[in-house]
């Protein structure tokens, strides 16, 4: 007998990972995950979008229009945001595996924690400034940048044989 061949890549499990830890997010427009894994390809953080710590989901607002302090902008902590905090270890020479491309704020955090790379899967906000700006900020500061083309068009998860 031989080993399996459908088996996931590193970059489809890291990836994957990112996906199922964005599935923990409750925002209803945008789902965000991310892991960082250290030089060894071991899990060091992952992380979601979601509000701080103890602040009740129920009570803050999800609206992505309105005036300012009544929508989730100046509340949500991002999913890089939080796997960063997240993490176990320090993230020198780590590798993040995101969802969706950082913005500016969470780049500044990808800097300052010592990641020097980003795996990212939609850039879908390709064209706001604050991407723009991120692209600066981790190009700046010699953080490798990585779209991620997966050759699955999905990872399946049964819990039920």
């Amino acid at each position: 007998m031989s080993k399996r061949e459908d088996y996931l890549s590193w970059d489809e499990y890291f990836m994957g990972i990112a996906f199922l830890s964005g599935m923990r997010s409750k925002d209803p427009s945008t789902q965000v995950g991310a892991c960082i894994i250290d030089e060894d390809k071991k899990i060091i953080g992952i992380g979601y979008n979601g509000f701080p710590m103890g602040s009740s989901d129920d009570t803050m607002p999800w609206e992505r229009e309105g005036d300012f302090l009544e929508t989730k902008y100046p509340y949500v902590v991002h999913a890089e945001l939080n796997a960063i905090l997240n993490s176990i270890k320090s993230l020198k020479n780590s590798t993040i595996y995101v969802t969706h491309f950082p913005c500016n704020e969470c780049a500044k955090a990808i800097v300052q924690s010592g990641i020097k790379k980003v795996v990212y899967f939609s850039d879908k906000h390709k064209d706001l400034e604050t991407t723009k700006a991120s692209k600066k900020i981790l190009e700046n500061a010699n953080v490798e940048i990585s779209h991620i083309n997966l050759d699955k068009e999905k990872i399946v998860i049964n819990f039920r044989d």
